[in-house]
């Protein structure tokens, strides 16, 4: 059984936290099809690598994308008997059980996808076959919350890349059943959240569900190199009620540049400093955490499942790629310093913030104790200091690509607005100013 701690919403409702109160960040992996496709070795050997990577959070699916329901796992077992949700396949189950109790064994949670949402809302894209109604939707909710709502390390997300409305469909009646089902076999209230598709954040149609305890969006991968997160972070963020708010799905590492409806190769792949450059942004303004993803990884593609979508690698060797080695340099900087009293500010900036890939984006402490602003490019930047509680100041430049810091020195908090130049080029850097008084390690060292 599981030694990890159940996660709640902070008492603030804008961060995500242990059942003691200690603050969790989430550094998700999309792992959609991990119980479809790996073996029990595989999967061992995939958490292994992203427990050392520092990821907190894997996203996978029960029913899964790619002809879940007709395709079997690894081992022969299909989910449903009869493709019936109220029939559940013991078999196919407790491999489940067995990789969310592996998950736990390597510190990591698992975001659990009761199904992807084309077994919801078959209308737009996928296999299917849809084979929910609202009436077996909150009995296969049962069926899950009996098995692991009261699984420390299983975190819920319904949904799967849908939206929760569609022109005059409305499927939150469907997901509202499920949700329910899922806290009735749990005999508690357990947290939940939703994957929406690209583009879009839950809030478009969930935000005021009483089921849905945080907000998830997919900047996604159809838009270019620089997707506005941060404005959709920010809407979110001044919603009420308040809650947390995330990106469960940016662009992919290697993933092919605006893909539909016809992939152009002059397009080319996002590669490391396009996720960092999205990851960065949008916990800066605002997100309780961010999730990483790798085009290969998400399909687990290599000899056994060919690729799709134009992956150029197999599963095995993203594992190492630059920006998966590198989002535990954002964990740690945020983990660093004050967590729960963190807030978006853009107004430190005397620069312009600038737009796409120019766009700078600052957080700091709400109790004065630091600030901290992402500088996509390699260019001087105008802070004002005001924020900031003491007469001294210290200044640090954070490398996001390898985690290394430089100390600019000490400076006092009248000299505002201060412009600060990187080293050297980046491309990317995080500046770093705080209270001269406050903090014995560099930012980003853990004690």
């Amino acid at each position: 059984m599981s030694t990890l701690p159940h996660i709640r919403v902070s008492d603030n409702h804008r961060f995500l936290v242990t059942e003691d109160g200690a603050p969790f960040f989430w550094l998700g992996d999309t792992a959609w099809e991990l119980f479809h496709r790996l073996t029990r070795e595989e999967a061992r050997f995939y958490f292994a690598a992203r427990q050392r990577q520092r990821f907190t959070v894997i996203q996978a699916v029960a029913l899964a994308e790619f002809d879940g329901l007709g395709t079997p796992n690894a081992y022969g077992e299909h989910p449903l008997h009869d493709n019936d949700p109220t029939q559940p396949n013991e078999a196919y189950f407790t491999y489940v059980d067995e990789l969310i109790a592996m998950a736990a064994e390597h510190d990591l949670y698992i975001s659990l996808l009761p199904t992807w949402g084309d077994k919801v809302n078959h209308r737009q894209w996928g296999v299917g076959p849809q084979v929910f109604t609202v009436e077996n939707a909150q009995v296969y909710g049962r069926f899950l919350g009996q098995r692991y709502g009261n699984q420390p390390n299983v975190i819920w997300m319904l949904g799967g890349d849908r939206p929760a409305v569609f022109e005059n469909d409305d499927y939150r009646p469907f997901w509202r059943a499920m949700a329910g089902g899922i806290d009735e076999g749990a005999g508690r209230r357990v947290l939940k959240t939703y994957h929406p598709p690209g583009r879009h954040s839950t809030s478009a149609w969930l935000h005021e569900e009483e089921w849905l305890d945080f907000n998830t969006m997919q900047s996604g991968h159809g838009s270019g190199r620089d997707t506005a997160v941060w404005e959709m972070i920010t809407h979110d963020y001044n919603l009420l009620p308040t809650k947390p708010t995330l990106d469960s799905e940016p662009n992919y590492e290697d993933h092919p540049v605006n893909p539909w409806p016809k992939w152009e190769p002059a397009n080319g792949h996002f590669r490391d400093h396009d996720v960092r450059k999205q990851l960065y942004r949008s916990v800066l303004a605002g997100g309780c955490g961010v999730t990483y993803g790798h085009h290969s990884i998400w399909q687990f593609c290599g000899p056994n499942h060919p690729a799709i979508n134009h992956a150029d690698r197999t599963w095995l060797e993203a594992l190492v790629r630059p920006g998966a080695e590198q989002v535990r340099y954002l964990r740690a900087l945020i983990e660093s310093r004050p967590f729960l009293s963190r807030i978006p500010d853009q107004a430190v900036l005397a620069s312009d913030p600038g737009l796409g890939n120019q766009h700078l984006q600052a957080t700091r402490d709400s109790n004065g104790a630091y600030l901290m602003v992402y500088l996509p490019t390699t260019r001087p930047v105008s802070v004002h200091l005001s924020s900031l509680t003491g007469a001294l100041a210290r200044g640090w430049w954070v490398c996001p690509r390898t985690g290394q810091v430089s100390h600019i020195g000490k400076l006092t908090t009248t000299a505002t607005p201060a412009t600060f130049t990187p080293p050297f080029d980046g491309p990317d850097w995080v500046l770093v100013l705080e209270d001269a008084t406050q903090f014995p390690l560099p930012p980003g060292a853990i004690e």
